[in-house]
């Protein structure tokens, strides 16, 4: 970002934001890091505050950045691919608001995030631009950006903020021919889908799966060749964060059962030892033996899945 930022001039006749995947539970130092890296003021972005050029709005913990024509909006809402904030819901309702008048950028980072909302950006006709994944530290989302996004650049770092200062002017100077998005082309579905996560967001069909946050049924969202899930609550997911998301699940209910286990264990093993009828005691150690056995079991399972995961990295 601090790369991107320094390369853009000051008097940018745009508004800039900004999504990066932080901590919820913590302050974030953003806007005094990436406002010493270049000329454009940085702040967080407040709910209700207008969209100005020349300014770069970063999105604050624990809080989704979205657009309403002119508006900032900063809402907690529902997670989205495990984020808040998310690259997705900002990219989604920019695409909505101002239509081929939007850059989007994917950087380096983890997982898919931003994909969905750079394909909504690609189908409004807006201009998209990716990171080189041979040029990034982490280039999962680069590469799900290039599958899915409908990618109009592939640069390194070092040449997007020119690249994006480029686009600015030439769409000032009014000498810049945006692609045209073609109604026809776009499904009703993914038009609706093009709005922030909502319970009445879009035409879905319930999917096999629930949702690993609360537990609602996902109903299955298909934009072209990416697939999404939501919940009514609106918690969403590409299939990527999905997957990741319930083999967290997984391993949490692992854990608790084992814990259930141990503890039932010792529980029956001191009532055996305080038991008057022998036979009681003998069923009640044997008890205590086979759900020592089954937490066994299972912490096998747990630290075995820890040592693929190192041999993996």
């Amino acid at each position: 970002m601090q790369v991107v930022v320094s390369s853009l001039p000051a008097g940018l006749p745009a508004a800039v934001f900004m999504v990066l995947h932080v901590p919820s539970d913590s302050p974030s130092m953003l806007p005094q890091i990436l406002g010493r890296a270049g000329p454009l003021p940085v702040k967080h972005a407040e709910d209700g505050e207008l969209v100005r050029p020349g300014q770069i709005f970063i999105a604050p913990p624990d809080r989704h950045l979205t657009l309403n024509d002119g508006v900032i909006r900063v809402i907690r809402g529902p997670r989205e691919n495990r984020h808040r904030p998310a690259i997705d819901p900002l990219f989604r309702s920019a695409a909505k608001v101002y239509e081929s008048r939007v850059i989007g950028v994917i950087l380096s980072g983890h997982l898919d995030d931003g994909a969905a909302g750079l394909n909504a950006i690609h189908l409004r006709g807006g201009v998209v631009i990716v990171q080189d994944p041979e040029d990034a530290i982490a280039p999962q989302m680069p590469r799900a950006a290039l599958q899915y996004g409908g990618v109009d650049y592939v640069l390194p770092l070092a040449e997007i903020g020119p690249q994006v200062a480029d686009l600015v002017n030439q769409c000032r100077r009014d000498t810049v021919k945006h692609k045209k998005s073609n109604p026809e082309s776009i499904s009703n579905e993914a038009m609706e889908n093009l709005n922030v996560s909502r319970p009445h967001e879009g035409h879905g069909v319930p999917s096999a799966f629930s949702c690993p946050e609360c537990s609602g049924v996902l109903w299955e969202l298909n934009e072209g060749e990416l697939t999404r899930f939501r919940c009514r609550v609106g918690h969403a997911y590409t299939m990527t964060a999905l997957a990741e998301d319930q083999t967290d699940a997984l391993e949490n209910a692992l854990w608790a059962a084992m814990r259930a286990l141990e503890e039932k264990a010792a529980l029956s093993t001191r009532l055996s030892e305080g038991a008057v009828d022998p036979k009681m005691g003998l069923r009640l150690k044997e008890q205590a033996h086979a759900d020592r056995d089954y937490a066994g079991a299972i912490r096998r399972i747990l630290f075995r899945d820890d040592k693929e995961k190192q041999l993996a990295s």
